[in-house]
Protein backbone atom coordinates (compact mmCIF):
# COMPACT_ATOMS: atom_id res chain seq x y z
CA UNK A 1 0.00 0.00 0.00
CA UNK A 2 1.08 3.50 -0.56
CA UNK A 3 1.87 5.79 2.32
CA UNK A 4 -0.35 8.60 1.02
CA UNK A 5 -3.42 6.45 0.46
CA UNK A 6 -6.10 6.62 3.10
CA UNK A 7 -8.36 3.68 3.54
CA UNK A 8 -12.00 4.59 3.66
CA UNK A 9 -14.15 2.67 6.13
CA UNK A 10 -16.98 0.71 4.61
CA UNK A 11 -20.36 2.39 5.05
CA UNK A 12 -22.46 0.97 7.91
CA UNK A 13 -26.22 0.73 8.22
CA UNK A 14 -29.04 -0.13 5.86
CA UNK A 15 -29.87 1.40 2.55
CA UNK A 16 -33.25 2.96 1.87
CA UNK A 17 -34.45 0.06 -0.34
CA UNK A 18 -33.53 -2.42 2.40
CA UNK A 19 -35.49 -0.44 5.00
CA UNK A 20 -38.53 -0.19 2.72
CA UNK A 21 -38.41 -3.94 2.04
CA UNK A 22 -38.32 -4.71 5.78
CA UNK A 23 -41.24 -2.36 6.48
CA UNK A 24 -43.29 -3.97 3.71
CA UNK A 25 -42.54 -7.42 5.12
CA UNK A 26 -43.61 -6.32 8.62
CA UNK A 27 -46.83 -4.80 7.23
CA UNK A 28 -47.72 -8.01 5.38
CA UNK A 29 -47.03 -10.13 8.46
CA UNK A 30 -49.15 -7.82 10.62
CA UNK A 31 -52.03 -7.98 8.15
CA UNK A 32 -51.95 -11.78 8.25
CA UNK A 33 -51.23 -12.29 11.97
CA UNK A 34 -53.62 -9.77 13.59
CA UNK A 35 -56.88 -11.42 12.45
CA UNK A 36 -55.61 -14.78 13.71
CA UNK A 37 -54.63 -13.25 17.05
CA UNK A 38 -58.07 -11.68 17.44
CA UNK A 39 -59.66 -15.03 16.60
CA UNK A 40 -57.66 -16.74 19.34
CA UNK A 41 -58.71 -14.08 21.87
CA UNK A 42 -62.38 -14.68 21.02
CA UNK A 43 -61.81 -18.42 21.39
CA UNK A 44 -60.39 -17.80 24.88
CA UNK A 45 -63.54 -15.88 25.91
CA UNK A 46 -65.85 -18.51 24.44
CA UNK A 47 -63.97 -21.32 26.16
CA UNK A 48 -64.30 -19.64 29.55
CA UNK A 49 -68.00 -19.11 28.91
CA UNK A 50 -68.33 -22.84 28.32
CA UNK A 51 -66.44 -23.53 31.57
CA UNK A 52 -68.89 -21.30 33.46
CA UNK A 53 -71.83 -23.14 31.85
CA UNK A 54 -70.29 -26.49 32.83
CA UNK A 55 -69.77 -25.29 36.42
CA UNK A 56 -73.40 -24.16 36.71
CA UNK A 57 -74.64 -27.45 35.29
CA UNK A 58 -72.43 -29.28 37.78
CA UNK A 59 -73.96 -27.23 40.60
CA UNK A 60 -77.46 -28.26 39.52
CA UNK A 61 -76.51 -31.93 39.14
CA UNK A 62 -74.80 -32.08 42.54
CA UNK A 63 -77.73 -30.32 44.24
CA UNK A 64 -80.26 -32.76 42.83
CA UNK A 65 -78.17 -35.92 43.17
CA UNK A 66 -76.96 -35.19 46.71
CA UNK A 67 -80.28 -33.59 47.72
CA UNK A 68 -78.42 -30.66 49.21
CA UNK A 69 -78.24 -26.94 48.63
CA UNK A 70 -75.38 -25.90 46.32
CA UNK A 71 -74.29 -22.26 46.11
CA UNK A 72 -72.57 -20.81 43.04
CA UNK A 73 -70.63 -17.57 43.56
CA UNK A 74 -69.56 -15.98 40.31
CA UNK A 75 -66.85 -13.38 40.65
CA UNK A 76 -65.17 -11.35 37.96
CA UNK A 77 -62.47 -14.00 37.48
CA UNK A 78 -63.73 -17.27 39.00
CA UNK A 79 -66.68 -19.47 39.83
CA UNK A 80 -66.80 -21.03 43.31
CA UNK A 81 -69.18 -23.81 44.24
CA UNK A 82 -70.04 -24.73 47.84
CA UNK A 83 -72.44 -27.30 49.25
CA UNK A 84 -74.53 -27.45 52.42
CA UNK A 85 -73.53 -29.98 55.08
CA UNK A 86 -77.07 -31.34 55.47
CA UNK A 87 -80.59 -31.00 54.11
CA UNK A 88 -82.54 -28.82 54.77
CA UNK A 89 -80.12 -25.90 54.86
CA UNK A 90 -80.12 -22.19 54.12
CA UNK A 91 -76.37 -21.74 53.61
CA UNK A 92 -73.48 -23.59 52.04
CA UNK A 93 -70.37 -24.36 54.07
CA UNK A 94 -68.14 -26.92 52.32
CA UNK A 95 -66.28 -26.18 49.11
CA UNK A 96 -66.97 -28.30 46.06
CA UNK A 97 -63.65 -28.93 44.39
CA UNK A 98 -63.21 -28.06 40.76
CA UNK A 99 -62.08 -30.49 38.11
CA UNK A 100 -58.43 -29.88 38.98
CA UNK A 101 -59.07 -30.25 42.72
CA UNK A 102 -58.85 -26.51 43.47
CA UNK A 103 -61.45 -24.56 45.43
CA UNK A 104 -62.49 -22.68 42.28
CA UNK A 105 -64.73 -24.57 39.87
CA UNK A 106 -63.14 -22.53 37.09
CA UNK A 107 -60.81 -19.54 36.71
CA UNK A 108 -61.00 -16.93 33.98
CA UNK A 109 -58.05 -16.28 31.69
CA UNK A 110 -56.46 -12.83 31.93
CA UNK A 111 -58.62 -10.08 30.52
CA UNK A 112 -61.90 -12.02 30.66
CA UNK A 113 -64.52 -11.38 33.33
CA UNK A 114 -68.06 -12.34 34.31
CA UNK A 115 -70.93 -10.82 36.28
CA UNK A 116 -74.35 -12.04 37.46
CA UNK A 117 -77.49 -9.99 36.77
CA UNK A 118 -79.09 -9.39 39.21
CA UNK A 119 -76.01 -9.64 41.39
CA UNK A 120 -75.73 -12.26 44.08
CA UNK A 121 -75.19 -15.94 44.78
CA UNK A 122 -77.10 -18.55 42.78
CA UNK A 123 -78.71 -21.05 45.16
CA UNK A 124 -79.33 -24.41 43.47
CA UNK A 125 -82.05 -26.12 45.50
CA UNK A 126 -82.28 -29.92 45.92
CA UNK A 127 -85.56 -29.93 43.97
CA UNK A 128 -83.89 -28.46 40.85
CA UNK A 129 -84.76 -24.77 41.19
CA UNK A 130 -82.51 -21.71 41.37
CA UNK A 131 -83.37 -19.11 43.99
CA UNK A 132 -82.04 -15.79 45.22
CA UNK A 133 -81.97 -16.98 48.83
CA UNK A 134 -80.80 -20.07 50.70
CA UNK A 135 -84.18 -21.19 52.07
CA UNK A 136 -85.56 -21.19 48.53
CA UNK A 137 -88.38 -18.70 48.92
CA UNK A 138 -87.73 -16.65 45.75
CA UNK A 139 -87.27 -18.40 42.41
CA UNK A 140 -85.64 -16.16 39.81
CA UNK A 141 -84.09 -16.36 36.37
CA UNK A 142 -80.49 -15.14 36.32
CA UNK A 143 -78.18 -13.94 33.58
CA UNK A 144 -74.41 -14.36 33.65
CA UNK A 145 -72.57 -11.93 31.40
CA UNK A 146 -69.14 -13.01 30.17
CA UNK A 147 -67.04 -10.32 28.52
CA UNK A 148 -66.72 -10.88 24.79
CA UNK A 149 -69.11 -13.86 24.70
CA UNK A 150 -72.83 -14.54 24.65
CA UNK A 151 -74.76 -14.24 27.92
CA UNK A 152 -75.64 -17.34 29.94
CA UNK A 153 -79.23 -17.72 31.12
CA UNK A 154 -80.17 -19.79 34.17
CA UNK A 155 -83.91 -20.54 34.30
CA UNK A 156 -85.03 -20.30 37.93
CA UNK A 157 -87.89 -22.81 37.86
CA UNK A 158 -85.84 -25.64 36.30
CA UNK A 159 -82.20 -24.55 36.80
CA UNK A 160 -81.69 -25.14 33.09
CA UNK A 161 -78.46 -23.43 31.94
CA UNK A 162 -78.25 -22.20 28.35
Amino acid sequence: MCATCIERPLPRGFTLPELVAVLLLVAVLAAVALPRLQGSLALREDSWREEVVASLRLARQVAVSHRRLVCASIGAAQVQLTIAAANPASACAAALAGVDGSADATRAPAGVSAAVVPAGVLYFQPDGRVTTDGPGATVADRTVSVSGAADITVVGSTAHVR
